[in-house]
């Protein structure tokens, strides 16, 4: 009974503070503010899944309610990144991504390359949403499914769904501050639930001090990751909570886009191991006979610098 009561406690905790914020973002009219500036710049990064994810897109205050846009974007990174683990195995990564709004409202889809365990032949997220302004915040209220499709047969399907809420506000011309919480009740199928909250903050170099159409944007963050129990049939123990930072430069030119950035995160090699599954772990670590007996690393969670050039089309 403890146990079924701990699950439905985090099942029901978060579904329920969801419903109250898609409520507010999807009110009437007498919620909405006048709409915060839309040149964010640098995408103040709160650990979304790279250039497939459409973080920071502020809901435009000349944006009617039945208009409908679309908004396209791709690129190319020395290494894919995520909450400041690697999904490339530290090898070089494409993405795309599509975006449709009809007013407060979006759906989109991304495609990105991957290396992970399982070796699927891409991730695909399906996305969608609400993004509106209250008072001075922009506010993003989104649901996401993750599938990797072409897993290697006998490995666990590791598809999942995320629900994550994130508000931006620009505090002064050149500074803006972020923040937001992630949910997951079944993190890569492991049957571990996973929180993540993060901030961040970002500075935009002023325009009258930079040629035309160019812009320059120094962008960092931090987030904290904790987890449930996973499956019995993965041990059955919680894995690794960790902190993961990064911090770095964005230099744009009208449609195009370059990113400069460290990433790091407090994981042990050998927690590395018990998170991510590298199939390239290594022996010689410290041993845990309950979670890691073989005393494996890996540095797919180790400081990276990565380099991500991109465009984006509206």
């Amino acid at each position: 009974m403890k146990l079924v009561s701990a699950d439905l406690r985090s099942f029901t905790s978060p579904t329920f503070a969801v419903a109250v914020a898609w409520a507010l973002l999807v009110a009437g009219d007498s919620a909405q503010g006048q709409a915060s500036r839309g040149d964010y710049g640098g995408t103040i990064s709160l650990g979304g899944h790279d250039w497939s994810s459409f973080e920071a897109v502020p809901f435009p205050s000349g944006r009617e309610a039945n208009q409908f846009e679309l908004s396209f974007r791709g690129g190319f990174a020395t290494d894919y990144i995520y909450r400041g683990t690697t999904l490339s195995d530290h090898k070089p990564a494409v993405g795309a991504a599509v975006e449709a709004t009809f007013g407060q409202l979006y759906a989109a889809a991304a495609v990105a390359s991957v290396k992970l365990p399982t070796q699927p032949a891409a991730e695909i997220t399906i996305s969608g949403g609400a993004r509106r302004t209250i008072g001075t915040i922009d506010f993003d209220l989104g649901v996401s499914y993750f599938l990797y499709p072409g897993e290697i047969s006998g490995s666990p399907n590791t598809d999942y769904w995320q629900v994550a809420m994130r508000a931006d506000k620009r505090i002064a011309d050149s500074l803006r501050v972020a923040g937001g919480f992630a949910y997951s009740p079944n993190v890569s199928n492991t049957g571990a639930w996973s929180w993540y909250a993060a901030g961040g903050v970002g500075l935009d170099v002023p325009s009258e001090l930079l040629p035309t159409n160019i812009g320059v944007s120094f962008t960092g963050g931090a987030g904290y990751s904790w987890f449930g129990n996973q499956s019995p049939e993965f041990g059955g123990f919680p894995l690794p909570s960790y902190l993961n930072w990064q911090a770095g430069v964005t230099f744009s030119y009208k449609i195009f886009s370059l990113d400069l950035r460290y990433y790091d995160t407090n994981l042990s090699k050998e927690n590395c191991f018990v998170l991510t599954g590298d199939p390239n772990a290594r022996p010689g670590g410290a041993i845990d006979l309950v979670t890691n007996a073989e005393g494996l690393t890996s540095r797919w969670c180790s400081a990276t610098f990565v380099v991500k050039a991109s465009f984006a089309l509206n």
